[in-house]
């Protein structure tokens, strides 16, 4: 039996009286009385055994147990918040928590979204961008989308699709087709999680490009193909995520080699959740999708480096 667990009344009260550092307009906040505010902010202290409030004429403030406590307690309460709006969404077809990588989310999942809805109108799919590879057991996810290293402990991996980037620039920089060698004498955009990427492109290509590790270094997909199409360099970035800048011509495809051993996307499910109908329901949905593959990948027992992001890009790549 829990023992020392204070009141959910209680803990409200003292969040909205910490936050607001007045018992009143706490009372405001939560329709009570200043007494009632008074009360349980008291109770609460009885049971923790110190001062959260230091009480003067005119008003209260935090001590400095109080205003650890108060962060603490803030945290908690938005958890079970979210926890309990989770559990209530649940009562149509699912809802499924999925951890994903920015660029991939937003240019290639997010669009295709509409088609999921026609066809399981009660299935939600919330997104949340985790960048480093994570247990499952330690998050609310029910799934991720990784660029990467599939093996997670205690998952099963399905494959999506390779990046296979290549190299692309605004038509006002350069016009293709242009060969390695041409590219190299152009302005490089450098991804900060794969600084090695251009040199290894090159090296694949058999050309020799001593500014390979030079030029503007930026963290996402989204963040080159901004960069690229506003006319700055030439970046290497996966066609599928700029599929509209390059029908609407602002970006432009220079040459489709893309080197060797490219990272590829995967669906991450926990074997726990595997059977689960909202997330059967979404993996074959998207693993039936014209553009992927369908292979599965049973995952061994390796722990993913921590340092290692999450999906491509990393992070974005986790970075996409």
């Amino acid at each position: 039996m829990r023992k020392r667990l204070p009141s959910t009344q209680a803990l409200q009260a003292f969040e909205a009286a910490a936050r607001h550092e007045s018992f009143t307009r706490a009372a405001q906040e939560l329709s009570l009385t200043q007494g009632a505010i008074c009360r349980q902010v008291a109770s609460l202290e009885t049971l923790v055994g110190v001062p959260l409030f230091q009480r003067a004429r005119r008003g209260v403030r935090l001590t400095d147990a109080g205003e650890r406590y108060s962060r603490l307690v803030r945290r908690q309460l938005d958890a079970l918040e979210r926890d309990t709006q989770a559990v209530m969404a649940h009562q149509g077809g699912g809802v499924l928590e999925l951890a994903v990588v920015p660029t991939f989310a937003t240019r290639w999942l997010l669009p295709r979204l509409a088609a999921l809805r026609a066809e399981r109108p009660g299935l939600q799919v919330n997104m949340a961008t985790r960048t480093h590879p994570f247990l499952f057991e330690d998050t609310e996810f029910d799934a991720a989308i990784y660029s990467g290293d599939p093996r997670w402990p205690g998952t099963q991996a399905h494959f999506l699709m390779r990046e296979n980037p290549v190299p692309v620039c605004s038509p006002r920089l350069a016009a293709g087709p242009l060969d390695a060698a041409d590219i190299a004498a152009l302005p490089l955009l450098q991804q900060s999680t794969r600084p090695t990427a251009w040199r290894e492109w090159f090296a694949s290509a058999g050309v020799a490009a001593p500014a390979a590790m030079a030029g503007m270094r930026l963290e996402l997909f989204s963040m080159l193909s901004q960069a690229a199409g506003d006319g700055l360099g030439v970046a290497l970035i996966p066609p599928f995520l700029i599929q509209r800048e390059l029908d609407q011509g602002t970006l432009a495809v220079l040459n489709p080699h893309s080197g060797p051993g490219q990272r590829a996307f995967h669906l991450i499910v926990p074997e726990r959740k595997a059977t689960l109908p909202a997330l059967a329901h979404f993996r074959d949905w998207l693993v039936g999708q014209d553009e992927i593959g369908h292979e599965m990948v049973p995952a061994d027992h390796f722990m993913p480096n921590e340092s290692e992001p999450l999906a491509s890009g990393d992070v974005e790549g986790c970075h996409n």
